[in-house]
């Protein structure tokens, strides 16, 4: 807790420094760091990186293979199979102990080989520390690494540059830069020496830039502050290799583990003393005791999870979801919340052009065919809306048609006129082309062109217009506007000619909903899953394309707010709102955090180096095969396409699989429970053991053997509707009310064995042994059918065959073991011919009674498996 305070307490002493060195003027934050804008000198650079280090972030390392050999070991269930084995080796029990010694085997060397397959070969960053950068050192400029870069120094900034490390601009023409590493959005950001934007959101001032961003236009300098570990990147880095919390498999494995471990130290030592006392042989009682224990514990659980989970990553690569952490497939299963961004998961990641209306609001040709060659003829850089203009004339018309004029002149873009400008010739006239923002467009026209007519464009109109884009706006799109003029015939042209235009429409544009992602929402919503929106985008367009893909869009919570939120302020805010906008990457952390506090199994969706320290904080993270490497380490879930169709098939993927280890458990757990208390009442009034220690461990085995086909067993429909997880008090409740069932046959046994096979002295508890040897291993063995399914089994619900097979082939052996050397040198009889029908009466009665008990269970408390 104190080490993540101090982490707090770094991380916003770093934000708060870049704001401050972002509000201060240009020259005072060059005086501060004590530079010039001849750059440093040799001998201060070698100290400052002497001081602060060089300039590379946390990396990711293979671990070695001891170490994940060590962590297959770190199992509660191993430790318990371990503890049983050192008691049967102690007590002389062989068999037991080399029975047991290779199931922890199996199990460890199952589990090593998945860590060793999901292991990363290469760093995070090696991509990133092998780039260098333009800068300037005792006024000349050269091109340093990137990890040679220290706090003070002046880097050049041009097209298509990586910013080395947090930087405030010193100097800026048309810099344009890509932010969406770190915020997620698409659109590029323009930068400037002094911020025009003082929002707290680090990421909205626009005179800082950030490691791991990119130039996409223009040049300039900038003042580099923060290196390493203490930029924004590199505190991301930290969090995305820190270990994972604790996750809802873990905790429920734990508690688990807890409860078969107390139900051991109740029941055995209760065993050992009856068996004790009423015999008179301790050493006996005490082997008998430890063979109870081992029965009482589910100990193929290791092997059993291990298959599943193995199995269930084979089954979702098919499905292309790559399972790195096994546990990961639970989680899946459990989580009822996901977290997902915007950007790529429920839109397409590409902008598209919506609208090409005219002045009145109508789709226009006209505004679709100008807007058109102005993207097309200009020479300067293309940016997205550009791109998307191109594409869909490409796509809806004769665009060749359109590149025919000649081109005479162009106007390039800046960030102060926020406008464009390109001069054709068309027939004996010059017509300029002008695109550009709303506002500045609205300051260079006059008039606009309405049906067809040339008006004068009044402040009424203006007014109306301005409504019409605001309800564009609303609508999740951004909006730009074309103009026209013809002109007379020059040489050159300049800003000046931007004046006295006909105003002709609107462009309207968006990263449009995948068609996909309604009824993949749709479908999670059906399996008890709620979709909440984590976004570095703004409200307007997260509610706009939420709303169309099905999720609550009415409420929102800004990164901004947040801040200014008490934990359990903020946590009351996720219960209700399913859209956070503006969002750092710190606040996504806070927000995950906080649901998994409130009780749910959260899983968080995302592929920006902005997203890992939330992937990371979730109880499953999932990203993309093409997100950063940092990205991918701090996931455990990693889809090779973008889609929530795949993300919906692997939740129920991870819901089968848990639900058939939550079979074995509870039908282990709750026969064995029933054999133990039927021991105990054998053992009080027998004056003889009701089974031999071998007997035991003989039948747990064969029922153990028999389940190692449930990996390929599927689960109900019903089971898959909902959200599963770990369940102690549900478990034990099970276990006693269920478990007893099987003893009530069990003593309908004894009674048999005793008065009508007279099977009542020491000289015949072979055949007393003999015959409760098979009917607890068929009625254990058949109870799984009973279990597995909250129907009717065999008639509206059928194992899959390999469980089908298995069953068969166990009561088979079961019944004709008594009957071979191997049973008679165990100290089994040949059962009676006449023993048989009244088998066959017990194990119907048994069925139906279970069938009875299970029906009267769920009606109680609405829950099975």
């Amino acid at each position: 807790m104190k080490k993540a305070l101090n982490k707090l307490r770094n991380e916003q002493e770093v934000n708060r420094t870049l704001l401050q060195d972002s509000t201060a003027n240009k020259d005072a934050t060059i005086a501060k760091y004590k530079t010039t804008t001849q750059g440093l000198n040799e001998v201060e650079v070698t100290r400052r990186r002497t001081k602060f280090g060089p300039n590379i972030t946390a990396e990711q390392k293979p671990t070695p293979w001891y170490v994940n050999l060590a962590k297959a070991f770190h199992n509660p269930f191993i430790y318990i199979l371990a503890f049983l084995m050192i008691i049967s080796y102690v007590t002389a029990d062989i068999e037991a102990t080399i029975i047991m010694a290779l199931m922890i085997l199996f199990s460890v060397i199952l589990s090593f080989t998945q860590s060793m397959r999901a292991q990363k070969a290469s760093l995070a960053l090696k991509n990133m520390i092998e780039n260098t950068t333009a800068i300037i050192r005792d006024g000349m400029q050269r091109e340093i690494p990137i990890v040679d870069v220290v706090p003070g120094d002046i880097v050049f900034l041009s097209t298509g540059d990586i910013i080395p490390a947090d930087a405030r601009i010193v100097e800026a023409k048309d810099l344009f830069i890509n932010q969406s590493p770190l915020t997620g959005e698409s659109i590029p950001v323009e930068k400037f020496v002094e911020a025009t934007e003082k929002s707290f959101s680090i990421f909205e001032r626009d005179n800082l830039a950030f490691m791991g961003t990119d130039v996409i236009s223009g040049q300039g300098k900038a003042l580099i502050l923060k290196t390493g570990d203490h930029t924004i990147f590199g505190s991301l880095s930290q969090e995305a290799l820190a270990k994972r919390d604790e996750t809802s498999f873990d905790k429920g494995v734990k508690s688990i583990s807890k409860l078969l471990m107390y139900l051991m130290l109740v029941m055995v030592p209760i065993v050992f003393l009856i068996n004790g006392i009423m015999k008179g042989n301790w050493t006996e009682a005490l082997l008998f005791a430890v063979a109870v224990a081992v029965g009482l514990t589910p100990e193929m659980l290791p092997m059993i999870v291990n298959t599943n989970l193995a199995k269930g990553a084979v089954r979702m690569a098919k499905k292309k979801v790559i399972i790195k952490e096994l546990s990961a497939i639970q989680n899946l299963g459990a989580m009822d919340v996901l977290c997902t961004d915007k950007t790529g998961t429920l839109t397409k990641d590409k902008v598209e052009l919506i609208e090409h209306i005219d002045t009145t609001g109508e789709t226009s040709d006209k505004v679709l065919a100008l807007a058109f060659q102005n993207s097309h003829f200009q020479t300067g850089w293309k940016n997205i809306m550009d791109h998307a203009i191109i594409s869909h004339m490409e796509k809806t018309g004769d665009s060749k048609r359109f590149t025919t004029p000649e081109k005479i002149d162009e106007i390039p873009f800046d960030f102060a006129r926020r406008r464009l400008s390109v001069i054709l010739r068309k027939k004996d006239s010059l017509q300029m082309i002008t695109k550009g923002a709303i506002t500045e467009m609205f300051d260079v026209c006059s008039t606009l062109e309405e049906n067809g007519a040339i008006i004068e464009l009044t402040d009424p109109i203006k007014k109306r217009l301005h409504t019409q884009c605001e309800e564009m706006n609303r609508n999740g799109m951004r909006v730009i506007a074309i103009a026209t003029k013809t002109k007379t015939e020059k040489e050159t042209f300049s800003v000046i000619d931007e004046q006295n235009m006909t105003l002709i429409g609107f462009l309207g544009f968006l990263d449009p909903a995948k068609p996909s992602a309604k009824p993949a929402i749709a479908s999670l919503h059906d399996h008890g899953v709620t979709v909440k929106v984590l976004t570095g985008d703004n409200e307007i367009v997260a509610q706009t394309i939420c709303k169309q893909v099905g999720i609550p869009s009415e409420k929102f919570l800004l990164g901004s707010d947040i801040d200014f939120l008490y934990d359990d302020e903020l946590t009351e805010a996720t219960r209700t709102h399913h859209i956070f906008a503006k969002l750092t990457p710190t606040q996504k952390s806070r927000i995950i955090h906080l649901i998994r506090k409130d009780g749910h199994t959260v899983g968080f969706m995302g592929d920006g180096i902005n997203d890992a320290p939330a992937l990371r904080k979730a109880d499953v993270g999932i990203s993309v095969d093409t997100a950063a490497d940092i990205t991918k380490d701090a996931s455990s879930v990693i889809l090779l396409e973008k889609s929530l169709t795949i993300l919906n098939d692997a939740v129920t993927e991870g819901r089968n699989v848990f639900g058939n280890i939550l079979k074995y458990m509870k039908m282990t757990a709750s026969s064995n429970f029933g054999n133990v208390f039927s021991v105990l009442v054998a053992s009080a009034f027998l004056p003889f053991l009701p089974m031999l220690s071998i007997h035991l461990l003989l039948q747990n085995l064969m029922y153990d053997v028999s389940q190692m086909t449930l990996p390929w067993d599927k689960m109900d429909e019903s089971f898959l509707k909902k959200p599963r997880k770990w369940d102690r008090k549900n478990m034990l409740r099970f276990i006693l009310l269920i478990g007893p069932v099987s003893s009530i046959f069990d003593i309908l046994t004894f009674a048999l064995m005793w008065f009508v096979f007279s099977a009542n002295t020491i000289a015949e508890q072979a055949l007393f042994q003999s015959g409760w040897f098979v009917v607890g291993l068929l009625t254990q063995t058949l109870v799984v059918h009973m279990i597995r399914t909250e129907k009717i089994p065999f008639i509206q619900s059928r194992a899959a065959a390999p469980v089908m097979i298995s069953t068969l082939i166990v009561m088979g052996l079961g019944i004709i073991i008594p009957f071979t050397s191997l049973g008679h040198n165990i100290g089994l009889v040949s059962l009676p011919l006449s023993y048989f029908p009244w088998l066959i009466a017990i194990l119907v009665g048994y069925m139906i009674t279970v069938q009875i008990a299970k029906n009267l269970y769920i009606k109680k408390f609405h829950d099975w498996i």
